[in-house]
């Protein structure tokens, strides 16, 4: 049983580990193409911002519901019989 509970608290720590990781790079290689299209069409900049925030937030969104997965792994134990 504890073994099954190490593997669970490892796959959490994975889960959201990899997933912030990801997140990160995503959003950083976002925010330097934004700066490069902004900079070569400065008339698209408000068009481009929006896209971008909104880019932005379908990334971080799925960051968080691997952490919801995670939590949910974490705190209720689906794999612990009882």
């Amino acid at each position: 049983m504890e073994l099954v509970l190490g593997n669970v608290a490892l796959a959490c720590g994975l889960i959201i580990g990899l997933g912030a990781i990801g997140a990160c790079i995503g959003i950083g290689l976002m925010g330097g193409k934004y700066i490069e299209a902004a900079s070569r069409q400065p008339e698209l900049m408000n068009e481009l911002q929006t896209k971008m925030f909104l880019l932005a937030g379908l990334i971080d969104a799925a960051f968080l519901i691997g952490v919801g997965i995670a939590m949910m792994f974490a705190f209720a134990s689906p794999f612990v019989i009882k």
